[in-house]
């Protein structure tokens, strides 16, 4: 499911210690599959789907067991590794709030980051750091900007679909019929800052785990740097995308980096 809806993610965990991959693929491919429900399935009832995603993910947990393989694969992860119940509660909370149109104010627009980025960056980091309470202390300020600095990187790549498609503005205080130059910056301003800010957090990590967080750091870096350099009335037409032959550019890249101790 992760080789089908995105080949970044798929590059990336492919960078990961063995040990890692089936629980990052459980959990990307657990948390898509709600994202798929509230983005995707319009010509259905997604409260209802959603609901029934819940309550499928819930019994999977209590009863360490579901015949849906993506519930079955996550309730595994989830009790390995000790997920807070509370995280899962984030992220369904998160889903919920995407099936209404709406407009962020400053609280719900955290609220919303919080639940459907920085709390996978988390889930992420309990498998990186296998039971290690203390590194997971220490980086999970870390794993929560850089889970929130790619989520922001993906509402501005996305913008114009969010808005016109699904009548979403993620962006508080942002009038996307007016979206200028001025705009834009203010939210490159802040992605800008949790880029720098969350580069640490990778350097610390284990060293199994290292390389394939860099390679998505710096697919997201790129795919930055290049909405950056566009205006804003293009960015609100077109989305932007890397190709698959920089990708693989990017990925030698970061071994090299990694290999002579240059991250």
């Amino acid at each position: 499911m992760t080789r089908k809806y995105s080949t970044s993610f798929s590059l990336g965990i492919s960078f990961f210690s063995e040990k890692y991959r089936g629980p990052i693929y459980s959990i990307y491919s657990f948390v898509r599959l709600a994202d798929e429900i509230v983005d995707s399935f319009h010509d259905y009832d997604k409260e209802l789907l959603l609901r029934q995603f819940k309550i499928g993910a819930q019994d999977a947990i209590q009863n360490r067991i579901s015949i849906n393989p993506i519930f079955n694969a996550f309730q595994e992860v989830f009790h390995k590794y000790n997920f807070e119940t509370s995280l899962l509660d984030q992220f369904l909370n998160s889903m919920s709030m995407d099936l209404q149109k709406q407009e962020h104010t400053e609280e719900t627009y955290k609220a919303y980051i919080y639940g459907s980025a920085e709390v996978v960056g988390l889930m992420c980091l309990r498998v990186f750091t296998e039971g290690d309470d203390k590194m997971y202390e220490s980086l999970k300020p870390d794993a929560m900007k850089l889970g929130s600095v790619f989520q922001k990187v993906n509402f501005l790549r996305d913008i114009r679909a969010d808005y016109e498609q699904l009548g979403r503005t993620y962006f508080p205080g942002v009038d996307l019929n007016n979206f200028s130059a001025n705009d834009k910056k203010r939210i490159e301003d802040d992605i800008e800052k949790e880029f720098a800010e969350s580069l640490d957090g990778i350097r610390k990590l284990p060293r199994g785990a290292r390389s394939g967080v860099y390679l998505a750091y710096l697919y997201y870096k790129k795919l930055f740097n290049k909405i950056k350099r566009l205006p804003p009335g293009y960015v609100m037409k077109k989305r932007i995308r890397i190709s698959n032959g920089r990708k693989v550019g990017l990925m030698l890249h970061s071994m090299l980096r990694l290999r002579f101790n240059l991250l």
